[in-house]
């Protein structure tokens, strides 16, 4: 069964969301529809790209991930249909696919359906679903859009070393509280390379272990971990680490490494 999947800022208290899913399912009825979120705060492609470039993977080969993040008509801004790793993408070209992808992708067109006027202000339930449903019945990317080469690009914080040190930042906050950092496993071990470390941020809290599960400490206590991201995250087990802790997004985290 095809398989499209959505990830939105339409909330579910209004319309939005029912007649995104109402549009596809006329065009695909027999589509599986599945929602990764669409609670993304508004306009907020950070929020998605992390959202989206963790959890894409999971799903089948020739998935097709439709992302409504800031699709409003813009003169400026081009629609784009992708295939990243053998699944396809359809959204807005406003870097939301620079923050998700780590290589270039394997093919990209700019959609060149035309809109229905009465989808005017509302292009997600249009050109989206028909590129996306297109798609997921294993059309060619072709035959709806003109080939390009290019992607809008947005920089992402990275982290930065400073002789013994890592200094990252927040980067996400989940619905846990848990607090999630720029600095990668892969990056933190780079740098580590098998060396005791004190991790410390705000109000002069440290951590100096790396736990494997939320629960290796006492329920209140706070732990850092490499979570499903593969980021470092700062948690309390069955606590919520961003109040407790006062860590909001782009705050500061350090890393010292303390053997030479």
């Amino acid at each position: 069964m095809a398989i499209i999947t959505l990830t939105t800022d339409l909330g579910d208290k209004d319309i939005y969301q029912a007649a995104l899913k109402g549009s596809i399912l006329k065009l695909l009825p027999t589509v599986n529809i599945v929602d990764i979120t669409n609670s993304v705060a508004a306009y907020n492609i950070q929020q998605a790209a992390f959202i989206l470039k963790n959890s894409f993977y999971y799903f089948p080969d020739d998935t097709v991930h439709l992302i409504g993040i800031d699709t409003v008509y813009n003169e400026d801004t081009r629609y784009l249909a992708i295939r990243y790793k053998n699944h396809y993408f359809v959204g807005a070209d406003n870097g939301i696919f620079s923050l998700m992808f780590d290589k270039d992708p394997d093919e990209i067109v700019e959609i060149n359906i035309m809109q229905d006027l009465k989808f005017l202000h509302f292009p997600l339930a249009d050109i989206f679903v028909k590129a996306a449903c297109h798609l997921a019945k294993s059309g060619k990317l072709t035959q709806i859009g003109i080939p390009v080469s290019d992607i809008e690009k947005k920089m992402t914080l990275q982290p930065v070393i400073e002789k013994n040190l890592i200094k990252g930042v927040v980067i996400y906050i989940d619905s846990f509280q848990n607090v999630i950092t720029n600095i990668t496993k892969e990056f933190f071990n780079t740098v580590q390379q098998g060396r005791r470390f004190m991790l410390s941020f705000k109000r002069n809290e440290t951590i100096n272990h790396l736990s494997w599960h939320y629960n290796e400490v006492p329920e209140g206590e706070k732990l850092c971990l490499f979570g499903i991201s593969d980021h470092l995250e700062i948690a309390i087990n069955k606590g919520n680490a961003s109040g407790l802790l006062g860590l909001n997004l782009g705050d500061s985290v350090i890393i010292d490494f303390l053997d030479s």
